[in-house]
């Protein structure tokens, strides 16, 4: 190894009391970029020798674009080299083209959407609060409405969607959109808060759990024989679950992956992603700085990372060209962050 990498590969450190009590705080930080960040970025938290290959000595943390109500639902288009997120309180979408990072409105109304992906034909899905239904934007501009009622009953507020091989969406609906006027419109949920999959084939809409309180966050290992859900309504706040997927139709022996708690704070999860080592990169907050950011899971379940930020992180998604860097909605801006993984999945 030459001096350079080996440079650039010794900045670990050791236990994560000390390492979070270290001398950087995400609260202190110049975010304007006008004032460099000293390599290696000491807001990259190594809590476990796992996470060093990870951690890349030369690549600092970056504030994109600020100024909206809610960020949320971050997804990378591989055809238009473009990042798409929602602002929900502002009813719109947005767009950050990787050429230059030009930043405009992509779509408004938006129906105040939550979370987005892109399905294996490039396609948008987007989750609509206000509306309280699951789209898809065809090429042709067309939308075609995938999911708004079950059992007869409209659904809450569907939260956040993952697409499978197969052409299945999985999608949440803990109907945070429908609890009040600022995120959708304000109205009774009407079923139970539960977790879908939507057949690619027949359309037919199948729940595929209700076991939990607040089902949010959700993405697939890399081989799709597991998903992981967010419970954004179980105590301690935002734990994250996983079930074994069973002929890629259905969940079994759900079971608690880890708990979201870190040196004594107890901010919750949201949105999750995998890379394509089986890591579970998690958005987390409410819990101040030291908490909020991203938090990295094994996939034994132990924290081995924390990407310290500023604000409350929501949701996250892996793009780039390659797609090396991680994109993350804070509460009120966007970040980047280049790795040494990639996603596991399209978006």
């Amino acid at each position: 190894m030459s001096k350079r990498r080996a440079f650039l590969a010794s900045t670990m450190t050791s236990a994560a009391g000390a390492v979070l009590a270290g001398a950087a705080q995400a609260d202190d930080r110049d975010w304007s970029g006008a004032r460099p960040v000293r390599y290696p970025d000491a807001d990259v938290v190594v809590l476990d020798p796992r996470f060093q290959k990870y951690k890349l000595g030369n690549a600092a943390i970056q504030r994109l674009h600020t100024g909206m109500a809610w960020a949320e639902g971050p997804a990378w288009s591989a055809v238009g080299r473009y990042l798409l997120w929602s602002d929900i309180p502002n009813d719109i979408q947005l767009r950050r083209l990787d050429e230059d990072g030009h930043v405009s409105v992509f779509r408004s109304p938006s129906g105040n959407s939550n979370g987005n992906t892109f399905d294996f034909q490039g396609r948008q899905i987007a989750c609509e609060h206000g509306n309280r239904r699951v789209v898809r934007y065809e090429h042709s501009g067309a939308v075609t409405v995938l999911a708004d009622g079950w059992n007869g009953k409209p659904l809450n507020a569907p939260n956040d969607a993952v697409v499978h091989p197969d052409g299945g969406i999985w999608f949440t609906d803990p109907g945070y959109g429908s609890m009040m006027n600022y995120e959708g419109r304000k109205g009774a949920l009407q079923v139970k808060e539960a977790v879908y999959r939507i057949d690619p084939a027949s359309g037919k809409l199948d729940l595929v759990t209700d076991a939990l309180n607040k089902p949010n966050g959700l993405c697939f290992s890399p081989d799709y024989k597991k998903l992981y859900i967010v419970d954004t309504g179980a105590p301690p706040p935002g734990p994250i679950h996983v079930f074994d997927v069973v002929d890629a139709r259905r969940l079994a022996a759900g079971r608690r992956f880890c708990s979201m708690e870190l040196d004594g704070k107890r901010g919750g999860g949201d949105g999750i992603r995998c890379d394509v080592d089986g890591n579970v990169w998690a958005s987390a907050g409410w819990a101040g700085d030291g908490f909020d950011g991203v938090h990295v899971f094994a996939p034994d379940g132990t924290r081995i990372g924390f990407i310290r930020l500023p604000e409350i992180c929501s949701n996250l998604c892996f793009g780039g060209a390659k797609r090396n860097r991680l994109f993350m909605t804070g509460s009120q801006s966007l970040y980047a962050l280049y790795v040494e993984t990639q996603g596991a999945h399209v978006t």
